[in-house]
């Protein structure tokens, strides 16, 4: 029986487990049985039917919450070609296809046997813009079923191109052609017309890598001079070639070196080679050396597929610049941990060593820029809890991230090795590579495995071309390794105190159900009211006009009424700033950030910070969001969660707002109103029918109302039982406290302002 350990590769939004089935005749007891456990949970397992139609049905799903089992067990007479026939029809590749469950788009981090590894694979986030330069080889190598299969490709990749994609094509032999001289926008019309010109490629002559490849990067480096490309999109290069080069610089480690020359730090390239007649290394060396990777397209009838399936994997670029940190003396030899980018459906895979801090949690800290926003994530994990998890399930891996380290480790130094300068850095590289592979027994490149047995020894070293031994690469995990150092921020320490909330000191409240604590401070006097409105309506509560601000909160209902009444409760906070065009809805279940047509889901699940266009959101692990605008108006959203069988509770959000706002004359709303203090009197202060609750007369606006003395609550620092706010209470849903009727203040959606024209304005 062989036991090995294989690394699953997420790609396309899932990891992907294949055996190949070639039993060669029928076996009486032929059974496959794939067992998943993850402890963070499982989302989804799939097995398609790959082994032919004869074979629908039979294989089996069982999922749970981090288990799940698939089965597959033909019997002898479901093996058979045909119900006579003594061959065998299973023959093929079986296919277990999984994703695992994230709670945020910090990652996972997971602390094993003394070592940890940190997966990160955020969803959610929109898109960067692309700037693509395709180089396609047409040399007469590539006529026939190589050219065919490339323009069918190419046919489906410019359909995929945005209006926000800019992209032009270059085509060489011994000449060198551009469809456009320049990057173009991708319209309808310009993708139409370069599919034409695809069409209409006809391969001969030899081959000119290097002109083209400089071509490529001169187009790059113009639209970036010119203003063309926007700072926070990706520029690439993807080149598709099937040969060595023939003509003009033929010396292929001149053609690297000047490539690397030329190109800029933002821009890389992606080599895919067709066959087996191109030099593979080559591909690969370039492609690393600039911050890409390179892949063989094996020149078949399903050629088109894997040129598109590539393409997948880096059309949809969500971030640039990650960087992933931790605290200072917590961890040691950590593996590659900044990347250049992060492609939708891929993951970031960092590990390394922990060291003894004394604190039983390890923290992570990311930074990365998105679409139009600056983030900083942070993950954490009890480094004591995962081991006795493992050690209770019979198909856990012991050791896995030690395992990983190690991995990962032989992997980047297998890149390096593969660009070192002299020989006596590659001899360094290997001995270490040797080194490693040996202690963790693993086959790569530079390794074999001998298996015996009382007849026969063999011997399984690894191919040739790394990209299908042992140890694969990963996109995203193999561009050349960077020794750099980072300044981690004050606050990463794990001695750092936490970060202090900007709501703080006398502030304005809106908690439960929903309660009104107006803080009035210049009388140093709290004064409260209800609204009883209906779930689903939309109350505003700051509409400032002048610095562009507006704050509403759509209620939501409990689940069932109280003494016969039904409760409302917050269930989204949206802060909208006009001048930018970015809003930022709380709700109970997640937190969006929207800006323009970039839409962006963060978890409650992680802690983050995110800059976008003069707003800061601030998210505090299950706790709470704090939202600054601007620098001048600041206000933070309370999570509060309730047993989620609760007869009739629901979770629900606080609203907290400090007075020192920098509101402009113009603002209003149920709360903005009272930014400019209105002239107030209690007086005629007397018992009422509860001794605990004074009575008083409340002289506001020219209205005597009729108040009552009692006390609300302050969730900051006790979201279970809050600490007492006492105030003077108006009743009648805050009638002649508040200017007109609450029904005023009800608006169509979370980013209305409220209209001129109405009577309470």
């Amino acid at each position: 029986m062989l036991h090995y350990q294989e690394v699953m590769q997420r790609r396309l939004g899932v990891y992907q487990h294949t055996l190949h089935l070639q039993p060669g005749r029928l076996v009486p007891h032929l059974q496959v049985d794939v067992h998943i456990f993850e402890p963070k949970g499982i989302s989804a397992v799939e097995a398609p039917n790959t082994l032919g139609e004869l074979f629908q049905g039979i294989t089996t799903v069982t999922q749970g919450k981090d288990k799940a089992h698939v089965s597959f067990r033909p019997s002898l007479q479901q093996q058979r070609k045909c119900h006579n026939c003594t061959d065998s029809a299973v023959d093929g590749v079986f296919t277990v296809r999984y994703d695992v469950q994230r709670e945020n788009n910090a990652g996972e981090l997971q602390v094993s046997d003394g070592h940890f590894v940190h997966f990160f694979a955020p969803t959610n986030l929109s898109p960067l813009s692309k700037n693509i330069v395709f180089v396609i080889d047409v040399s007469g190598s590539m006529w026939g079923l190589k050219m065919k299969q490339t323009v069918e490709a190419m046919q489906a990749i410019l359909s995929d191109l945005t209006l926000d994609d800019y992209f032009s094509i270059i085509d060489f032999n011994h000449n060198v052609r551009c469809w456009s001289e320049d990057l173009v926008p991708g319209s309808s019309i310009n993708i139409e017309d370069a599919k034409k010109y695809i069409q209409n490629i006809k391969p001969n002559g030899g081959t000119n890598i290097n002109e083209a490849l400089q071509r490529a990067v001169q187009m790059l480096v113009k639209a970036s001079n010119q203003g063309l490309i926007d700072q926070r999109s990706v520029s690439m290069i993807i080149l598709v070639s099937d040969g060595d080069p023939t003509v003009g610089e033929i010396k292929l480690s001149n053609i690297q070196k000047n490539v690397k020359r030329i190109m800029r730090e933002e821009f890389s390239l992606f080599s895919l080679g067709i066959g087996f007649d191109v030099d593979y290394d080559f591909l690969e060396r370039i492609a690393m050396d600039n911050r890409g990777v390179a892949q063989r397209i094996y020149a078949n009838h399903d050629a088109a597929d894997q040129l598109r399936t590539f393409y997948s994997q880096v059309s949809s670029p969500l971030l640039r610049r990650i960087t992933i940190q931790f605290p200072e003396g917590s961890v040691s030899d950590v593996t590659q941990s900044h990347f250049d980018k992060f492609f939708s459906g891929s993951e970031l895979v960092v590990a390394g060593k922990l060291q003894s801090t004394g604190f039983p949690t390890l923290h992570s800290f990311t930074t990365a820029s998105a679409a139009t926003m600056d983030l900083t994530l942070q993950a954490e994990t009890d480094i004591d809890e995962l081991d006795p998890i493992l050690n209770q399930q019979p198909h856990s891996v012991t050791g896995f991230a030690r395992q990983m380290w190690a991995y990962i480790t032989i992997n980047q130094l297998l890149a390096e090795r593969a660009l070192a300068p002299n020989a006596q850095k590659k001899r360094t590289i290997t001995q270490r590579i040797l080194n490693l592979a040996v202690e963790h027994q693993f086959v790569t490149p530079l390794t074999a495995l001998l298996i015996e047995s009382e007849s026969e020894k063999l011997l399984a070293d690894s191919p040739k071309d790394p990209k299908h031994g042992c140890c694969s690469g990963s996109l995203g995990l193999r561009p050349p390794v960077q020794r750099l150092v980072h300044t981690i921020p004050p606050w990463a320490h794990a001695t750092a105190p936490p970060t202090p909330s900007p709501a703080t000191g006398h502030i304005t409240i809106v908690d439960n159900d929903p309660h009104f604590i107006i803080h009035l401070p210049k009388r140093d006097m709290n004064v409260c009211f209800n609204i009883d409105s209906e779930p689903g309506k939309i109350l505003n509560l700051v509409s400032d006009p002048g610095t562009g601000v507006v704050i509403n909160g759509q209620l939501v209902g409990s689940k069932a009424p109280q003494n016969h009444k039904l409760k409302t409760y917050f269930g989204t906070i949206g802060v909208f700033y006009r001048p930018e065009g970015v809003r930022v809805n709380v709700r109970t279940d997640r937190i969006d950030v929207v800006e323009g047509k970039n839409n962006h889901s963060f978890s409650w699940g992680g802690t983050a910070d995110i800059i976008t266009k003069g707003v800061k959101i601030s998210i505090e692990k299950d706790s709470k969001v704090t939202v600054v605008v601007d620098g001048r108006i600041s206000a933070m959203v309370l999570l509060h969660r309730v047993w989620k069988r609760h007869p009739i509770n629901v979770d629900f959000l606080g609203f907290y707002s400090p007075n020192d706002n920098q509101y402009s004359e113009q603002v209003h709303g149920l709360i903005g109103q009272f930014a400019s203090e209105p002239d107030i009197k209690v007086f005629n202060v007397h018992d009422g029918p509860d001794p605990k609750k004074k009575e008083a007369t409340m002289d506001i606006k020219g209205n005597k109302l009729s108040v009552t003395r009692g006390w609300q609550k302050d969730y900051r620092e006790d979201k279970k039982r809050g600490s007492d706010v006492y105030c003077w209470f108006v009743h009648n849903s805050g009638k002649g406290f508040i200017d007109g009727h609450f029904t005023n203040y009800i608006v169509p959606s979370l980013d209305s302002f409220l209209p001129q024209d109405e009577e309470c304005i």
